[in-house]
Parts: structure tokens; C-alpha cells; sequence
């Protein structure tokens, strides 16, 4: 008997080391079920769902399916008929919203085919994961603050190539190529996609009418009650879903979107993208709320005299390595709990997920790459909150 429920707990020790991302589920479903929290966490998780995650589906369904229409450029070909370009090219592929562009300027570097400046430019312009987010919410200030990230890119990129040598601290030997051997498609993925096949364009229908302030209660007494129930069973089933693709064993599994799948599929890309800025977003919403409505706090007044440190201290998270914590930064400052300037210090500072391959294959490299970006993020995002 003694044996075996030592074996039981070296199993459930095991599977709680590895399947951290469970606990946000079931945190969820926790303050659902409790009467104290149960209303604000199901508005918290409805205005989540019918604000965020269905306009952030949206936006990498056009965004990807648009995207296999055109290849990039090669960066020999750039840097052998037109040098001068590789930096621009660079800080292009960074502003691209998601980290795809950002990684692969990264893996050429490492390949000894782009410069150390393209590097500093395109995370100094990548955004990461958090641009879709913003652009889904507002789509305007998105523009302001990716033009910034962009226009600090090329001006760190050429100022960094002057100073430094080409290849500066880049790995001696080409690194090897990723495993691309297909994978199978597993249940919970065949799931997911019939879900949002089904469901994403009559759920982004419903979400332009309440963008629009329609009213529902024209339609039906209880359509608020549907509307909400609805946004918690999808919740629910994104957050699962989001937590058992991957074990949650490290950092880097926490904190960094999804690996694509090889081959490459569409609808593998925007489902896991989704729910990975879903669960992000979940966390900053429901704590916001949650903290203002038990401990009766108002973060813009906590900030008080303390307000011209949050650029500061964005930049400084910007500095963390993967795009969840830039996800949360940027649903707080959607929240009103962060201003313009902060959102754009981290921003600028954010390397989002390409410093996880940076940092694998040349650590020095990424070091330095993430000191120079902060450098433009202090200069820029102080000046936007100056400014505004």
C-alpha cells in the first residue's frame, strides 16, 4: 500500500511539473465556481473573448493565408547586389506582426548571412505576437507604434554596422537545420480547427455587432446570457486546449508562442497563435479585474506620482525573452493601466520570441543585441509620454 501511493506521488509530482499550463484553466474555473469572483471573472473572460480573441482570429487568418503568397527575400542576394538594403529588409521583416520574420533574420546571423545590425534592427523592430493583439483592438495606434519600432530598427541597424564587424560574434560553424519530419495530426488538433472552422465567422459577426453597440436584447431577453455562456465554454476550451499542445515544463514553453508545424499548415498556425495571445490576454484581464473589484484598486492612481517610471519598467519586461509577458503589457495598457508611452518602450524593447534561438546559438550576441534595443526603447518611449 505504502508503494503504491508513493507511486502515485512521483506520477502526480511528475505530471505537475510538466503541465504547468493546466494551472490557468483551472484557476479560471476556480473563481467561476466561487461566488465571490464568479461575476467578475465571467465579464472579465466574456469581454476577452468577444473583444479580443475572436478579432485577433481574425486578423491571423488574413494575415497568414495572405502571407503564402509571397516568399523572403534571400539575404545572399541582398547583401552581394545590394548591401545597403539589409538593414531596411531587416527592420521590415521585424514589423511583420509575429515573430516568424524576426527568427529567420536571426537563424541567417547565426548562418554567417546576415550582420549583427540586422539583427539589432530587426529586434529592435519586431513586436512580436503582441502586434496582433493591437491591431485587433486599435488598429491606429498599432501603426503609430510599429512605424516607431521600425524607424528605431533602421536607425540602431546602420548605427550598430558602423561600429561593429559584419559578422560580430557570430558562430564560427553554420548551425544546423530543425527537424522537419511531418507530425501527426493529434485529436486535440483536429478538434480545435473544427471549432474555429465553424465558428470564427459567425463569431467575429457577433463581435462587430457589439463593436458597433447593437443591441441584443432586441433579439432575445436572454441573448447577454448566451453571449456569456458562449464566451466561457470557448474560453474554456481554448485554455485547455492551449495547455495540454505543450508540456509547461520551462520558461521558454510558458512565455513563447508555438512552434510551427512541418509541414507548414495554416490553420495549425492561426488556432495555436490564437490561443496562445487568448491565454495571455485571459491572465491580464482576469487579474486587472479581479484586483480592482477584491482589493478595490485603481492601478492609475496607484501609479500616482510613480507614472514616469512605467516606461521604465515596460522597457525592462520588454527585456524578457518570449511574447507573453509583451501580451500582458500590452492588455494592460488596452486596460487604461499603462500609458501610450510605456506601450511603445516595450514595444521597442520587445525581441519577442527570436532571442530563444539567439540565446541557444550566440549568447554573447543576444546579450548585446538586447542592451542596444533597450537603448532606443528608454529614448523613444520617454518621448512618446512626454508627448502625449
Amino acid at each position: 500500500m505504502n508503494l503504491l501511493f508513493a507511486q502515485q506521488r512521483v506520477f502526480f509530482k511528475q505530471f505537475a511539473f510538466k503541465q504547468k499550463r493546466l494551472l490557468l484553466p483551472f484557476f479560471i474555473l476556480v473563481c467561476l465556481l466561487h461566488p465571490a469572483t464568479a461575476q467578475t471573472t465571467l465579464l472579465a473572460i466574456t469581454d476577452a473573448y468577444l473583444q479580443v480573441t475572436l478579432f485577433v482570429a481574425a486578423t491571423l487568418y488574413l494575415y497568414y493565408f495572405l502571407s503564402e503568397r509571397y516568399s523572403f527575400l534571400d539575404f545572399n542576394f541582398v547583401r552581394s547586389k545590394h548591401p545597403h538594403l539589409e538593414v531596411p529588409l531587416a527592420t521590415l521583416m521585424g514589423a511583420l506582426p509575429g515573430c516568424g520574420g524576426a527568427i529567420l533574420v536571426v537563424t541567417q546571423y547565426t548562418k554567417r548571412q546576415a550582420s549583427f545590425g540586422a539583427v539589432v534592427a530587426v529586434l529592435t523592430a519586431t513586436m512580436g505576437d503582441a502586434a496582433f493583439l493591437l491591431m485587433a483592438t486599435e488598429p491606429l495606434t498599432a501603426l503609430l507604434v510599429i512605424s516607431l519600432c521600425g524607424f528605431s530598427g533602421i536607425i540602431a541597424g546602420f548605427v550598430v554596422n558602423t561600429f561593429h564587424d559584419y559578422h560580430y560574434l557570430a558562430p564560427q560553424q553554420p548551425c544546423q537545420e530543425q527537424d522537419t519530419q511531418p507530425k501527426n495530426d493529434t485529436v486535440l488538433s483536429k478538434g480545435s480547427r473544427l471549432f474555429w472552422q465553424w465558428t470564427l465567422a459567425p463569431g467575429v459577426c457577433i463581435a462587430l455587432l457589439i463593436a458597433f453597440q447593437f443591441d441584443f436584447s432586441l433579439i432575445s431577453v436572454h441573448a447577454t446570457q448566451w453571449l456569456q455562456g458562449l464566451s466561457v465554454v470557448a474560453i474554456l476550451m481554448i485554455l485547455f486546449s492551449w495547455a495540454l499542445s505543450q508540456q509547461g515544463n520551462s520558461y521558454q514553453d510558458v512565455a513563447a508562442e508555438p512552434k510551427p508545424e512541418t509541414p507548414f499548415n495554416v490553420w495549425h498556425k492561426i488556432i495555436n497563435d490564437t490561443h496562445f495571445v487568448t491565454a495571455w490576454v485571459v491572465v491580464a484581464f482576469v487579474s486587472y479585474e479581479l484586483s480592482v473589484s477584491i482589493f478595490d484598486l485603481d492601478f492609475q492612481s496607484l501609479l500616482g506620482g510613480y507614472v514616469a517610471l512605467a516606461p521604465l519598467m515596460a522597457m525592462a519586461i520588454g527585456l524578457l525573452p518570449g511574447c507573453g509577458p509583451q501580451i500582458l503589457v500590452t492588455s494592460l495598457y488596452l486596460q487604461g493601466a499603462l500609458p501610450l508611452g510605456a506601450l511603445v518602450a516595450n514595444a521597442v524593447a520587445n525581441d519577442g520570441d527570436a532571442l530563444f534561438p539567439a540565446i541557444a546559438l550566440a549568447p554573447k550576441a543576444a546579450l548585446i543585441a538586447t542592451v542596444y534595443s533597450a537603448l532606443p526603447a528608454l529614448l523613444v518611449g520617454y518621448s512618446v509620454f512626454l508627448l502625449f
